[in-house]
């Protein structure tokens, strides 16, 4: 992810193949934005824009393989209220279920990717709103969720009422709904069936279990009282780890779930604020940071819970964006590719 070439420069075809990192332009500032899990789709991305008025934009994107072009496909770019705050697809690698992506803004919203049927073209189409208040038709803005891969029809959504919320989306109720913060949460992440962390404004990470809904176990709370945690990573391989970010903090936290209240290892060669974490989705020891100072960093934590190094861990690789990155997502089908988003631009990086 060092020096690589960009395919938009001259080049024979097979040097285009062969290319590191593909960049394609949104017409919008892009926030929100994740890979396709499913097999048959490689490539494929959805992103979302941030745009301070109601209407927001959707847009599936695929990279050409043929000739390095990411393309939106025109009939697979939609109006979306408000802007998401996340996007996911389907945990579905072996293409089982339907095409669905979900997005979570004032609702959580299901939507179905309906592929070409005789005369039908691609498209869109809203499965279902989910609104966990039966008491209105508002809710406290969701602002994050996370699809859990090992029953996927369960979503977790995080919201600034202090809740977390549970879905069964197949039978679109709540399965729980809790009060898992005294403060805003900002972010959730499942870690296996039953069990899903969340960090709040309250500057705590939480872990719940959900056969035993009263309780849950604070891992770690911010050394500086009251600074929120902002974005949380379950580590995909071993369940022990998890990562966190503290607002307008330029180091990354990682926890090992087992000795709560002191981290394993800090991370703290940015220069900037942190804005998103991801860990390798093929890898126990590694995670991407990234953030405002423009970096995107990977790191190999093999040596995590040993011997502390003198002066800190380095990052194995970095890469340098055009402008802040707000958003990472490595994808779990191709593991050797990293998206990022910056600006009206995302990237995919071969790693």
């Amino acid at each position: 992810m060092g020096a690589s070439s960009d395919p938009n420069q001259d080049g024979s075809d097979e040097q285009q193949r062969r290319s590191e990192i593909y960049t394609y332009e949104a017409p919008w500032h892009i926030f929100a934005m994740n890979w396709s899990v499913r097999r048959d789709k490689k490539y494929r991305l959805a992103i979302a824009s941030v745009m301070e008025q109601y209407s927001n934009r959707v847009e599936i994107v695929q990279l050409d393989d043929s000739n390095g072009e990411i393309r939106s496909h025109p009939d697979l770019s939609f109006e979306h209220p408000y802007t998401p705050t996340k996007v996911i697809f389907i945990p579905d690698k072996e293409c089982q279920k339907p095409d669905f992506f979900a997005t979570s803004s004032d609702f959580l919203r299901l939507w179905h990717v309906v592929g070409e049927e005789g005369d039908q073209p691609h498209r869109v189409e809203m499965k279902s709103l989910l609104n966990n208040n039966r008491n209105s038709e508002f809710c406290g803005p969701l602002t994050s969720f996370d699809w859990n891969e090992a029953e996927p029809r369960r979503i977790g959504t995080s919201s600034i009422d202090t809740t977390c919320t549970i879905w069964d989306i197949e039978r679109e109720t709540v399965d729980t709904q809790l009060i898992a913060h005294d403060k805003e949460v900002y972010d959730i992440a499942w870690g296996g069936v039953g069990v899903f962390a969340s960090v709040s404004a309250d500057g705590s990470v939480r872990v719940f279990d959900l056969r035993d809904k009263e309780h849950s176990t604070i891992i770690y709370e911010s050394s500086e009282p009251d600074t929120p945690l902002v974005r949380l990573g379950w580590n995909k391989q071993d369940p022990r780890y998890m990562a966190t970010i503290i607002m307008d903090s330029a180091k990354v936290v990682v926890l090992d779930i087992r000795f709560p209240t002191v981290p394993v290892v800090e991370l703290q060669r940015h220069q900037a604020s942190v804005n998103a974490i991801a860990w390798a989705p093929h890898s126990s020891c590694h995670i991407c940071t990234a953030g405002d100072d423009s970096q995107a960093l990977i790191w190999d934590l093999s040596s995590m819970g040993q011997q502390p190094i003198e002066g800190g861990l380095d990052p194995i690789l970095a890469y340098t964006a055009g402008a802040e990155i707000e958003q990472l997502q490595w994808s779990s089908s191709q593991p050797d590719w990293v998206a990022i988003a910056f600006s009206t631009k995302l990237q995919i990086l071969r790693v």
